[in-house]
């Protein structure tokens, strides 16, 4: 994983297990990997994962059992939530970007129609 300077290392940790469990790459009940393995992994201190980890848990998108490990929440609906949320700060960013560009409704449904064929979304 490649850092931006720019933001909290913590955030983009967080950000990137959000995305990993909106694709599936994480599903529910996944063991996550330990503090210490997953700062082994990124090249980053412990402290910095077990931040990421504790707001994920806040937002219940992770759980801890004591003396088991963290895992991913096991409630469906949530990892739905969790996606389609994604998806609308990705829409919402697209957009914001269409209109600076000066594109208008029209233009942007038009371009999005032929994004799609070509992509073979």
């Amino acid at each position: 994983m490649r850092f931006d300077h720019e933001q909290p290392i913590y955030l983009q940790i967080k950000k990137e297990i959000c995305r990993r469990i909106a694709r599936g790459d994480l599903v529910p009940g996944d063991k996550m990997l330990s503090l210490r393995d997953m700062a082994l992994e990124l090249q980053v201190n412990p402290n910095t994962v077990q931040r990421a980890y504790h707001e994920l848990e806040a937002e219940g998108l992770l759980f801890t059992r004591r003396g088991q490990g963290t895992f991913v929440v096991e409630d469906e609906e949530k990892i739905i939530r969790l996606r389609e949320r994604l998806a609308r700060k990705s829409a919402q960013a697209f957009l914001a970007e269409a209109d600076s560009l000066g594109l208008k409704k029209d233009d942007v449904l038009q371009l999005l129609g032929e994004v799609i064929q070509e992509e073979g979304f």
